[in-house]
């Protein structure tokens, strides 16, 4: 009899612009409800999937919709509105304003930094 294997899947990564701002734990309905928790800046209107306001480029990545949207898409684009992402995410959106999320190496760039100084 074999043992039963355990698969973890790893919460993705948002980015925007290539700053990483937000591990999508999936606690939020949408990709749009986590980026206005961090207090980005995307207009919306009316979070089903028709009007298109909060179409936003991806630079990489992929999502997957859970309500499919009637606004016309780009290859590149997605609406966050009703959509997660699949994996690793990185938006064209601007990064102003948000809490990012450091990365391990840049944590040790900045103290190495400062036993330089």
């Amino acid at each position: 009899m074999s043992s039963p294997t355990l698969i973890f899947k790893k919460a993705p990564i948002v980015s925007l612009q290539g700053q990483p701002v937000l591990l999508f734990n999936g606690q939020q309905q949408s990709l749009l409800e986590a980026l206005e928790i961090k207090k980005i800046r995307i207009f919306s209107e009316c979070r089903s999937g028709f009007c298109g306001a909060c179409k936003t480029k991806v630079l990489s990545g992929n999502v997957q919709y859970f309500s499919e949207p009637l606004a016309a898409l780009e290859e590149d684009e997605c609406l966050p509105c009703c959509c997660i992402p699949e994996a690793d995410l990185d938006l064209a959106l601007n990064p102003t304003g948000a809490e990012s999320v450091l990365r391990p190496n840049a944590v040790n760039a900045k103290a190495e930094q400062v036993l330089i100084d």
